[in-house]
């Protein structure tokens, strides 16, 4: 087994913050408003996050590229369209590439932690003190994201409603 790396540590927690919060958009009503629109920004790094670092992990096959960099050349391309789907108002073809790439998330969440071998369940089985503690931490961290992601939207709505005073004149 490899060492746990800064990479790796990143990786994997990008990850799982990814799932957490992406889990969070698709449940979460109303679509659309400033605070789906900040954390999905943060949801989409993380994502490309987790899908570039990727590139630099090649446990799997001894050094070279396994099926699972075959998602993540599929998540790049489908954020990236979801992305572009949003900013042009095409909403269904939007929701589609995020749902899908969501679930592709949450799929190779599911085989790392799932499959006997992976670092995830070794490192589970050896540590399981620090693996929860690391799993907890995470968890925690994408809940303050999410709650600063609703402060400042609620912030930057309340100041996009006030009507703008010019400077020397009260209302």
């Amino acid at each position: 087994m490899h060492p746990w790396t800064l990479l790796l540590v990143s990786h994997v927690a990008a990850a799982l913050a990814s799932v957490v919060l992406g889990g969070y958009q698709v449940w979460r009503r109303p679509k659309g408003d400033l605070r789906h629109r900040l954390l999905g920004r943060a949801w989409v790094v993380l994502m490309l996050w987790t899908a570039i670092t990727s590139f630099w992990i090649r446990d799997i096959n001894e050094g070279a590229f396994s099926w699972l960099h075959v998602l993540s050349v599929v998540t790049l391309v489908t954020v990236t369209l979801g992305v572009v789907n949003a900013r042009r108002g095409a909403i269904e073809a939007h929701r589609g590439n995020m749902v899908g790439s969501w679930l592709g998330a949450v799929g190779a969440m599911l085989a790392a932690v799932a499959v006997p071998g992976r670092m995830v369940p070794t490192y589970a089985v050896a540590q399981p003190g620090g693996a929860l503690a690391f799993g907890v931490s995470v968890v925690l961290c994408t809940a303050v994201l999410v709650v600063v992601g609703a402060w400042l939207a609620a912030r930057l709505d309340g100041r996009a409603r006030r009507p703008h005073v010019p400077a020397g004149l009260s209302a």
